[in-house]
């Protein structure tokens, strides 16, 4: 039996919690059971939940000396610091040879071992800066559900926790026994594209005299940086260092994020078919919309849709 330990704290998630008790810890009739599912806690006793009420937890960090995975099932607030008796159980467990798995903001306490720098990690779409700002020498792949370095791995939001717990299972045990877990979790065993598809599309400042509007409202035509830029009577090169220094990006990179922006809203809000949408955003072609969704949101149109499709 493959021993799996949660290290909680309070206040815990009970959700993300949950998406390793689900995967590890849960019989199901007719499936295998290859793991056990135990909680531990740096102080045994009540832990609160953010669910508003207590779990009591009998077992201490000494648990984490036998466990084949160790998750950690977020860590709220991101700023609290590992204690030095929860930073050595962790180090110690890593050291000799068990898996290191985190669920969304459970990553923060991982980076703080160490573990993590120089390697890809990913978190909450809404954490990721905060996360490179605080741990510049992790690289952080923020669109992506799950990244898997085998000894340590890491997931985005929270529901991608089952992702990567799934995930997991796949790599222990094969897809068919993962997909007889997920099949009974009522769960897809792989979901396509990352988790930029469920974050908002960035809106950005008006700034640049109003440009950003004016463009915004005319991404139907075939606005070129030359046209953006003859709007401000400005050259095209100081227009690039306007946006480099305002934005952050290029003119052109900008009216494609834009206009795949546009392009998510009308596949939410309309019934539209994928060509028209093209023609609208100013993509022209349904196969042109389709490359650039793909490289900015990681999915297709069509897949997007039926994800995210109102009413």
């Amino acid at each position: 039996m493959h021993r799996v330990v949660a290290l909680v704290r309070p206040v815990q998630s009970t959700f993300e919690l949950g998406c390793g008790a689900e995967v590890f810890g849960t019989p199901r009739d007719g499936v295998p059971q290859y793991y056990e599912f135990e909680v531990c806690t740096e102080n045994p006793g009540p832990v609160p939940t953010s669910a508003g009420y207590a779990m009591h937890v009998s077992i201490g960090l000494s648990k984490l000396a036998t466990a084949d995975t160790v998750l950690i099932p977020g860590w709220l607030p991101v700023e609290t610091p590992l204690s030095p008796k929860v930073r050595r159980a962790l180090l110690n467990a890593h050291e000799r040879g068990a898996r290191l798995v985190t669920i969304c903001s459970g990553v923060f306490a991982l980076a703080q071992t160490g573990l993590l720098d120089g390697r890809t990690a990913t978190t909450h779409w809404a954490r990721a800066e905060q996360l490179r700002r605080d741990f510049p020498a992790v690289q952080v792949e923020p669109d992506v559900l799950y990244v898997d370095h085998g000894d340590v791995a890491t997931s985005a939001g929270a529901g991608a926790g089952i992702d990567l717990c799934l995930h997991l299972v796949r790599q222990d045990h094969g897809a068919a026994h993962a997909a007889l877990v997920s099949r009974h979790m009522v769960m897809p065993t792989h979901r396509e594209g990352g988790q930029v598809q469920y974050a908002p599309p960035q809106a950005s400042a008006n700034t640049l005299d109003g440009l950003l509007d004016w463009a915004g409202e005319r991404l139907g035509t075939p606005l070129s940086v030359e046209d953006l830029a003859a709007r401000l009577r400005i050259s095209p090169r100081t227009l690039a260092r306007r946006f480099a220094d305002q934005l952050g990006t290029s003119p052109g990179a900008w009216l494609l994020s834009r206009r795949v922006a546009e392009a998510r809203r009308l596949l939410e809000e309309t019934d539209l078919p994928v060509d028209a949408i093209a023609v609208r955003v100013g993509l022209a072609s349904a196969v042109n919309l389709r490359r650039r969704f793909r490289a900015q949101v990681g999915t297709t149109p069509g897949a997007y849709r039926r994800a995210f499709r109102i009413g």
